[in-house]
Parts: C-alpha cells; structure tokens; sequence
C-alpha cells in the first residue's frame, strides 16, 4: 500500500496555530486537514484518469481516506491508494480493452473461447497494444493467455494497479503540489472561521 506523505516547511502555519488556545487547534486542525485530503483524493483521482485510461470513479473506488485523528501530540489524515489484487499489484487487462471492442463482440468471444488478438489501451496517449492469443474469459471479468500450445495451463494478464499509478513521477508531483498549496489555504481559513465562532 501506498501512502501519501507530505514532508515540508508550514513555519508559518504553525507559528498561526502555536497563537491560538487548545481549544481553538483542536478545532482548526482536523477542520483543516479533512479539507486538505478531500481535495488530495479528488486531484489523484483527476491526475491518474488523465493519463491512464481508468475512470476516475474507479480511481476514487481505491482510495482510502484516514479522516483527522490525533495520536498522542500529533495530528494526522492518510489518503492510500490501495490495490484491487491481493498481491497488491496489478489491474488485470480486461479493465483496459480497447472500447471499440463492443459487448457483443465480448460475449462472442467468450462463448467461442476465441483466440483472435486483442487490443489494450493502457494510456491515453499513444495508440492500443495488441496481445497476440489473448482471450477473455471468467464471464467476462479477466483476460487470458495460455503458457504453451495446449489448452492449459493459462494465466490472466495484468497490469499496474492503482498505487503504482500514482507512483509515477508526474502524478505524485502534482498530488503532492497541490497538498502544500491547501495546507496553507486550509489552515487559514479554519483559524478565521474558528476565531469568528470563538469571538461571538
């Protein structure tokens, strides 16, 4: 599992936070982060679905959000990308078939066990790959290859998952950008909106 942590220098926002009492941090801080992740898990999602070709609502489907807690002194929220294999980490190819292969053609294949080539479609830029023998099977729901020229032994054929995904460098890099940019956002407007409720 993929975690994501934000190392970097918020002196100034805990400086902000050091000027208020106990009772107002403990409402500002986990305000403050629960604001940060939420918009953390929607630019991941956002960032994975632009470059590969996952929808964002299955990205969001493997995101794990640790709301704010308190662990003895400290505060912390958690956003884990976490992958749908057990093995942690791959997405199998069916995911990533090329949609101009319609149902229908889908449900031919199945019937017939076909071995006609398939196309996959992994990222958005760049065109499909074709994987010569391929063939869905399991209803429908994985894609296979036999290892040798006989019926069996077969294996489904995978790809990266979604932690992987986002351990690109360009993803992480904007994810992580974004994070530090809120967190200053965030904190500011949590203190103004709890000493606007603590003046009253």
């Amino acid at each position: 599992m993929v975690t994501l942590s934000v190392k970097a220098d918020f002196g100034d926002v805990k400086k902000k936070l050091n000027a208020l009492s106990s009772d107002i941090q403990k409402r500002v801080v986990p305000a403050a982060l629960n604001k940060v992740i939420a918009k953390a898990n929607t630019e991941m999602a956002r960032q994975i679905s632009s470059e590969f070709n996952i929808k964002q609502q299955d990205v969001r489907a493997r995101l794990r959000i640790t709301r704010a807690k308190r662990n003895y002194e400290r505060w912390f929220a958690r956003l884990d990308p976490f992958a749908s294999s057990r093995t942690g980490r791959s997405l199998n190819l069916v995911r990533f078939l090329e949609r101009s292969v319609t149902l229908a053609e889908r449900g031919r294949r199945i019937k017939n066990n076909s071995l006609q080539d398939l196309r996959f479609k992994i990222k958005r830029v760049g065109g499909p790959k074709i994987i010569k023998g391929a063939f869905i099977g399991n209803n429908g729901r994985t894609v296979f290859i036999r290892e040798g020229k006989t019926r069996l032994p077969i294996k489904a054929l995978s790809t990266i998952d979604v932690p992987q995904m986002f351990n690109t460098r360009r993803i992480q890099g904007v994810v992580l950008d974004r994070v530090k940019r809120d967190m200053v956002i965030e904190f500011d407007r949590a203190i103004k909106s709890a000493l606007r409720g603590y003046i009253r």
